[in-house]
């Protein structure tokens, strides 16, 4: 999906300190990114001489692309997004959406103390 932005607006990756998983602070009147672009860097082993003549790691470079999966759901087929969501090893939607409910319904007894 492209999105026509007014502004400069990047992305920033942040952490909280307990928690390995990353969240991005979206400001008010710009869009989730769909799309994010990540350098991979690699040390190779290697070694160059800094401006001060100290030793530097040297790294290869990769740059990749990061997709919001809910975009292409809502952009493709259930037959072809269940093909992505397997070509990463996820199952199909159905069956996913299906445990998660059960995941939630256990969740609700245990807060409410009763069964759902």
């Amino acid at each position: 999906m492209t999105t026509k932005r007014n502004s400069n607006w990047i992305p920033e990756i942040l952490y909280e300190e307990d928690s390995q998983i990353p969240f991005i602070e979206v400001p008010v009147g710009e869009q989730n990114p769909s799309l994010l672009f990540i350098f991979i860097n690699q040390k190779t082993g290697e070694y160059e001489p800094g401006d001060d003549g100290e030793d530097l790691p040297v790294y290869d470079m990769e740059l990749r692309q990061f997709g919001d999966l809910s975009v292409l759901a809502e952009k493709l087929s259930a037959e072809d997004y269940d093909k992505v969501r397997a070509a990463f090893g996820l199952e199909n939607r159905a069956s996913a959406a299906k445990k998660g409910s059960e995941i939630t319904k256990k969740i609700a007894e245990k807060v409410n103390g009763t069964k759902v």
